[in-house]
């Protein structure tokens, strides 16, 4: 029992500590936000070329450091995007596969056809 609470303890010491030092960080960069499957294509196609070119350099300035951090924002909204709408790309799918092993075709079609149409800017 005294090891349960003492476990109880450390961890509301150790989430209190983090809340605290989450209170003290600087605001961020937001980055650019990703509303669509597409805007989110496009925030990475750009970031990623810009991220290549600026750890191309031989050595990385201070100045580039803070280019790169605010760069990731962007990226991260990008990929947080694309794995919501490839979440729900799968549960498309699998309505599709459990649709084609009772043979209904009308499940299978009309999932089938949002699958595409969701899917379509990832095979482009």
């Amino acid at each position: 029992m005294k090891r349960t609470a003492s476990l109880l303890l450390a961890g509301l010491l150790s989430s209190g500590l983090v809340v605290a030092s989450d209170n003290e960080r600087p605001d961020h960069f937001e980055g650019q936000s990703s509303d669509t499957l597409e805007q989110a294509i496009e925030n990475l196609t750009e970031g990623n070329q810009q991220l290549a070119e600026l750890l191309s350099q031989d050595e990385i300035t201070d100045t580039q450091m803070g280019e790169i951090h605010m760069l990731t924002y962007t990226l991260e909204n990008a990929l947080q995007k694309v794995d919501e709408e490839v979440d729900a790309m799968a549960v498309l799918l699998e309505e599709v596969h459990l649709g084609s092993e009772t043979l209904d075709q009308e499940r299978v079609a009309s999932n089938g056809e949002r699958y595409l149409e969701a899917s379509s800017l990832l095979t482009e």
